[in-house]
């Protein structure tokens, strides 16, 4: 069982940035592949960014490339989500998920979700 709590959400001009962070309880983060999703108002949840067990490999839409990065720590049981140069679009609320599969851009392949945290980027 992994529980995640994400923090680190926020108003943010257009063009600025901020780092989301997910905390993950119990010993066996290592082995779980995680994963940052957003769903904004009315619309599908959507993959954001992936990252494999080991932090080596990572994975990311379109959507974000070149401004989204996301990166592990394994010894404090934390993941993050790096967001620059943000934009209106941007605007959902962030989940952060773990999965005991490969890396995956599917949250089908996901096993546990966080609670959420608000990010919006006002023009």
């Amino acid at each position: 069982q992994v529980q995640l709590v994400e923090s680190g959400g926020g108003l943010v001009q257009a063009g600025g940035s901020l780092r989301l962070s997910c905390a993950a309880s119990g010993r066996t983060f290592s082995s779980y592949a995680m994963g940052w999703f957003r769903q904004a108002p009315g619309k599908e949840r959507e993959f954001v960014r992936g990252i494999g067990r080991s932090g080596l490999s990572s994975s990311y839409s379109d959507s974000v490339k070149g401004r989204f990065t996301i990166s592990r720590d394994n010894a404090k049981n934390m993941v993050y989500l790096q967001m620059n140069s943000l934009k209106p679009e941007d605007t959902a609320v962030y989940y952060c998920a773990a999965g005991s599969q490969s890396l995956s851009s599917s949250a089908r392949s996901y096993d546990y979700w966080g609670q959420g945290t608000q990010v919006t980027g006002s023009s």
